[in-house]
């Protein structure tokens, strides 16, 4: 594969033309047609162990354990991430699905937020548990959850990111 370095300047000019082409002031912008995220499915090896670390470690509470519909024998768990919101994951026993891969179309990293004051507690749980973290601009922290997907937790309200409004 070979890759090159993209001029710093040209991104940003692609980024100033997105922006000035799709971008919407907050008072213009349409009403969004969802009404939020229901849960994002991950997928996991072994379900006692993602309990025991979504639950145990990051302070998730587990909503609910059902089988998959999709694949008998296959377990499809949730987990409360706050604000009505969930994170499921299925089981897949039996069937070969690899190791966590981030690939275009993939999932790059899940970021959840945390009030300020879990997230300080968080971080010292993580380090606690053995979790390899890196923390970043004082409000996020990323690590691996047991199968490889990227987390983050980060203390800045929904909707703003590193002070500035997203949403």
């Amino acid at each position: 594969m070979i890759t090159t370095t993209p001029d710093p300047a040209a991104l940003d000019a692609e980024r100033a033309r997105i922006r000035a082409t799709h971008l919407k002031a907050v008072g213009e912008r349409p009403q969004s047609t969802a009404r939020g995220l229901h849960h994002t499915a991950l997928i996991s090896s072994d379900v006692e162990r993602t309990v025991q670390f979504y639950q145990e470690v990051l302070g998730f509470p587990l909503t609910e354990l059902i089988e998959n519909r999709d694949y008998p024998g296959s377990s499809h768990f949730f987990f409360d991430i706050g604000n009505g919101n969930l994170l499921a994951f299925f089981d897949f026993p039996g069937l070969s699905v690899g190791p966590y891969a981030e690939v275009l179309g993939g999932l790059h990293h899940l970021a959840i937020s945390v009030e300020p004051d879990r997230w300080q507690r968080l971080v010292e749980q993580l380090t606690a548990a053995g979790v390899e973290h890196e923390v970043h601009s004082g409000v996020s922290v990323y690590f691996r959850d047991p199968d490889g997907a990227r987390i983050e937790l980060i203390a800045d309200p929904l909707g703003e990111m590193y002070g500035h409004q997203v949403l």
